[in-house]
């Protein structure tokens, strides 16, 4: 006899979790929460429907179109069909969609060079850029790559750039006209220059007519086709090492319309990022515009390496976000052995080890945003943090970012190991973060640079004990944030002198751990979350302070005294 009784609740319930179609905006509490508190209320509520929109679109459409993306990658067409040599990179219609989106409906790469974007009269903050991306990321890591290059590229022209350069070439970048609008890339890497930029072997010679043009190989060049591309080359004549290399802007196509002098030799076969091309370039005399003073193209081309390696900890952050959220999701509707995964107390544990970077990456997005937009807008006492934070972030983000994925595609099991899925795009494509624009030695030592050449540590320490004293926190732990930041700080000294770059990656961590608690603490005192607060103090217990590790980890008596009446007063 067939029953017609209602299933129960366990059994209506899929026992496979798919949160796909959810909105990645709506559903962030703790982003909104941040917003709240970092930007002003009239913007704030100018963008509420655009963070909705493309929140909407990540969580769906968006997602859709990445996943198709990345089962077809891009393919180089050397030829016509009637034997005419034209280079063209061909992207799947989905990657087309996606450029769209990206440049044109929200205008991601011209946001920060234009006086109205999205319907906003005047500048937008940096800020506002970084959270939408950090929305779209969570759906679309690859593309993300070219959309900061583009942006990138334009601040560097408009830093750098001769004013006839600037007048002939940056509307391209300003245009949200799908049509007309340029797409920039930078190539610098070459097969025995990576981060040794003073190995550089690409020439730069004048030709009969003063132009200059470049010859050499480029050995990974994302975006090998876009529009513009900021190319580092050795002067004919000028010295060896770093004095002799210089920045130059490398047009696809000439005044006559014919492709520049330049050749795509293959597009690479990537791990991860496999929508956008990624491809070798051969450049045989190719026509390119100076930029900036001859022999410092490197200090040129750091500009945009450092607004890259920001973005770098934008998507990080995006994609930890979205790996997080997956699992928590799952562990919520999955029920197993009569309960939801989400009740189990060794599970409560992993979500927990997993939200703690993500959050920590949140937080040092939102400061080292502010601190670019005190910096652009000419105070001078902001740069050297922004010096300090930005490969704080390209670090330690970047390198967090690949375990919070792996561990996240655990929860789900199985599952999560299908490429129907997102979690094995999260996790390939999180392992690029850490490559791109320096490896995690190259910027720890970055960091070290700061400190040594830019005052960057009275900075930091200056900032973030600002932040401490206004968390107002309980006084035991205010204590041991303001200790671990001494403690930090003097490790990080200890590394700027002679000898000390062989400790350069734990003082980095040590810095951004130590900071990233502080700005938690202080985020979760003036927005009145005991949660955030909590996580401050995991941080800072997990990943600061020395602990027994054959002891169960408790917070430390007087932690928590007065924390959330002095949380809630601050709100």
């Amino acid at each position: 006899m067939t029953s017609t009784a209602s299933p129960t609740a366990d059994t209506a319930v899929h026992p496979v979790p798919d949160r796909h179609g959810q909105n990645l905006y709506a559903t962030d509490g703790e982003l909104q929460r941040l917003l709240a508190l970092y930007l002003p209320p009239e913007l704030l509520r100018h963008m509420q429907p655009h963070f909705e929109r493309l929140g909407a679109l990540a969580g769906g459409p968006l997602d859709e179109l990445a996943h198709t993306a990345d089962c077809n990658p891009p393919t180089l067409s050397l030829r016509t069909r009637t034997g005419i040599d034209d280079q063209r990179v061909i992207k799947h219609p989905a990657y087309v969609e996606m450029e769209r989106l990206a440049l044109s409906e929200f205008g991601l790469a011209a946001m920060s060079h234009r006086d109205e974007t999205l319907g906003w009269k005047g500048k937008m903050p940096p800020l506002v850029k970084y959270v939408l991306t950090y929305l779209f990321v969570q759906a679309e890591f690859g593309l993300c790559c070219p959309v900061s290059m583009t942006d990138s590229l334009a601040r560097t022209l408009k830093k750098f750039g001769s004013p006839a350069l600037v007048q002939r070439f940056l509307p391209r970048f300003q245009s949200l006209d799908f049509d007309a609008l340029a797409q920039g890339a930078m190539f610098m890497t070459e097969q025995a220059a990576g981060s040794d930029i003073a190995a550089t072997l690409t020439q730069a010679a004048k030709d009969a007519d003063g132009q200059w043009r470049l010859s050499g190989d480029k050995w990974f060049c994302s975006n090998p086709d876009a529009d513009f591309a900021m190319v580092l080359a050795r002067v004919e004549g000028d010295p060896a090492g770093m004095k002799g290399v210089s920045l130059f802007l490398l047009p696809r196509e000439l005044d006559d319309g014919t492709h520049n002098h330049y050749r795509i030799i293959r597009l690479k076969d990537k791990l991860g990022t496999r929508s956008m091309a990624s491809g070798e370039i051969r450049l045989e005399g190719a026509i390119a515009y100076l930029i900036g003073e001859q022999g410092r193209g490197f200090v040129q081309m750091a500009d945009m390496v450092n607004n890259s390696r920001l973005s770098n900890g934008v998507r990080a952050a995006g994609l930890m976000r979205r790996a997080c959220a997956e699992a928590e999701y799952i562990a919520d509707e999955r029920r197993a052995f009569g309960k939801r995964l989400s009740d189990m107390p060794l599970m409560q544990k992993q979500l927990t080890k997993l939200r703690l970077p993500a959050e920590q990456a949140r937080t040092m997005v939102f400061q080292t945003a502010l601190a670019l937009a005190r910096s652009d807008g000419g105070d001078a006492s902001a740069y050297p943090l922004l010096r300090i934070l930005t490969p704080l972030i390209k670090f330690r983000a970047c390198r967090d970012a690949r375990k919070v994925t792996g561990d996240a595609m655990e929860v789900r099991g199985g599952c999560g190991y299908i490429e129907e899925w997102a979690d094995p795009r999260l996790v390939r494509d999180a392992h690029l973060g850490s490559i791109w624009e320096g490896t995690s030695n190259i910027v720890a030592l970055d960091v070290i640079r700061a400190v040594k050449r830019e005052a960057s540590l009275p900075a930091l320490q200056a900032h973030f004990g600002a932040l401490l004293d206004e968390a107002a926190l309980a006084p035991a732990f205010a204590t041991a944030l303001r200790d671990a930041l001494a403690r930090a700080s003097a490790l990080a000294g200890t590394a700027a002198q002679e000898g000390g770059d062989v400790i350069a990656r734990q003082a980095a961590s040590a810095l951004y751990h130590t900071c990233s608690a502080i700005a938690m603490a202080w985020e979760g005192a003036r927005t009145g979350s005991a949660q955030r607060i909590e996580w401050a103090q995991g941080v800072l217990l997990h990943r600061v302070l020395p602990r027994d590790p054959l002891a169960p980890a408790t917070v430390p008596a007087g932690w928590n005294a007065n924390t959330a009446s002095s949380a809630l007063a601050a709100a």
